[in-house]
């Protein structure tokens, strides 16, 4: 039975919060698997451990091995693709940063761009979570983890292993059997609902109605009546009495989702029934007690709202008796891959397909190519999980009886528009760094030496652009001298040639062919070379 809360039960619950807001968060450096070719390897995660005690990790095909947080059995990547023999290595560096190195040989793209050599990551990018892709098979997200292990493995409906969902589930277990009232914050389609539920289902009342309600959704105009009822004639078309949605949750729980959208008149009424436990139908002077456990939630800031004058600061203090936020997806970053491909199996299991992701180990066909899963993670998602949730029911349905592996439809990404590219720290300057000369005295090709042009192409990995950018002259103009001096042709038989010395390993044809590694792509395909 709900009962009022005094002082002593309101300083414990605030004391409880207090005590969970400020448990010490040590956080590291860990890897979690956002794509692969097995798909029940996603969301395995490794701690990188050694890179807080000063140490460098090296990840390849066959060490170190992943772990799911629930446990399970640990596993290497195991990729046959992924190299065995030039690792990438993960090396501290000054002030939480990183350093990314990878071996001669490794296929490794950061963000969706290729790494060459050593790259510093900053500690802020390692918190926002850096997407990194190997052999364009494999996508893993570099972010923090906390690396207590826990003993309770209770997942309360919800997917993933992000530390703000770990948090959230928490949350709910610190105030779940507690009859007060509890405020969820979190923006549009973050999971609100979904929170609400778990904690109706672990308190006393799991077996007494939950009713929930969108604010936003009534009319304003009868908004009190649904939600208190209403006597008969109390207004125009009450030709009998309304029970309201009060009385239909008696004994249970009431979830006002949008609660910022209530109308001054049923602020009012609300408060009433957090105070006192009871309240009047619409044109009714008999008060009716309630027991009900009412949970609220917002995307708005209430705050801001009630300094406006359009809400009650004795209602906020009411409703918020205890308090969960809940992280918008771009902040669980590593959860991603897992929900993609819940809601895949989901959207698969309905149309009949759901053998597309029985993918045997060492297969080379991907389920999901690492553009897409890397373009997954790296999308900003302001609809959060309900967006993400709709986008895969939109691939699985564009991929509908297609062989092979989900594309996302041009269509569809033009009507997203690319997610931004996320900022990556440049590797230090040897010397300081210069003033940028003006427009006017910006060199010339002809004022650098054929050896220093050589050098720039080749420390850029023979990409125009960026020795262009180095150099801080017109790309036109470098293209022109890269063609006359460096590449003037490329016959398709000495590209055949190389490439079979090279056993088709792009970086080494990089190399010898002194060309980018896009362009050599490029003539793979055109020449209908298979790549290994």
């Amino acid at each position: 039975m709900m009962t009022k809360k005094g002082p002593e039960d309101a300083s414990t619950v605030d004391w409880k919060q207090e005590r969970h807001d400020k448990q010490p968060a040590r956080l590291i450096a860990a890897l979690s698997i956002v794509s692969h070719p097995v798909p029940h390897r996603v969301g395995q995660r490794l701690l990188l451990l050694a890179l807080a005690e000063g140490r460098s990790v090296a990840l390849s095909r066959n060490e170190p091995d992943f772990l799911h947080p629930q446990g399970g059995l640990a596993q290497p990547l195991a990729d046959p693709f992924v190299s065995s023999r030039s690792p990438v290595v993960f090396s501290p560096g000054p002030e939480g940063s990183l350093r990314l190195e990878a071996g001669e040989g490794s296929k490794v793209s950061i963000a969706g761009e290729p790494l060459r050599g050593t790259r510093m990551l900053s500690a802020q990018e390692v918190a926002t979570g850096v997407p990194l892709e190997l052999a364009e098979r494999v996508v893993l997200l570099l972010h923090l983890a906390s690396p207590v292990t826990r003993t309770r493995v209770e997942a309360l409906g919800m997917v993933g292993n992000s530390l703000g969902l770990q948090r959230v589930r928490d949350d709910i277990e610190q105030v779940a059997d507690l009859d007060v009232p509890v405020l969820i914050r979190g923006e549009t389609g973050s999971g609100k609902e979904l929170i609400a539920k778990a904690l109706h289902q672990r308190s006393p009342r799991r077996d007494r109605p939950f009713i929930s309600v969108n604010l936003g959704a009534l009319p304003k105009e009868i908004a009190a009546a649904e939600l208190f009822g209403a006597v008969k004639g109390a207004y125009s078309g009450a030709v009998k009495d309304r029970e309201g949605l009060f009385r239909a949750a008696q004994g249970g729980t009431l979830f006002l989702d949008e609660v910022g959208e209530a109308s001054s008149e049923v602020q009012v009424m609300l408060l009433r029934v957090l105070e006192e436990r009871e309240m009047f139908p619409v044109g009714s002077s008999t008060a009716v007690p309630t027991d009900v456990r009412l949970l609220t939630a917002t995307d708005a800031h209430l705050e801001k709202q009630i300094q406006e004058g359009r809400f009650k600061a004795p209602l906020l203090h009411r409703l918020a008796g205890y308090e969960i936020r809940v992280p918008p997806l771009r902040e669980r970053r590593e959860d991603i891959g897992s929900l993609f491909l819940h809601f895949a199996r989901e959207e698969l299991e309905a149309i009949g397909e759901a053998q597309r992701l029985n993918v045997p180990e060492g297969t080379s066909e991907l389920w999901l190519p690492a553009s897409l899963a890397s373009w997954l993670v790296r999308y900003p998602w302001p609809g959060n999980i309900r967006q993400l949730r709709n986008l895969t029911r939109r691939i699985i349905i564009n991929n509908r009886g297609q062989p092979g592996g989900l594309e996302l439809d041009p269509r569809l990404e033009q009507e997203l528009a690319p997610p931004p590219a996320l900022p990556l720290t440049p590797p230090p300057p040897v010397n300081p760094p210069t003033p940028e000369p003006k427009s006017t005295d910006r060199p010339k090709v002809s004022d650098f030496s054929e050896q220093e042009l050589t050098a720039t192409l080749e420390a850029c990995g023979w990409e125009i652009k960026s020795a262009a950018e180095r150099l801080r002259v017109a790309r036109s103009s470098l293209q022109e001298w890269y063609q006359r001096h460096i590449r003037p042709s490329s016959g398709s038989e000495e590209f055949s040639r190389v490439y079979e010395e090279c056993q088709g390993d792009v970086d080494s044809m990089v190399h010898r062919l002194r060309m980018s590694r896009w362009a050599i792509v490029r003539r793979l395909r055109e020449l209908g070379l298979q790549r290994p």
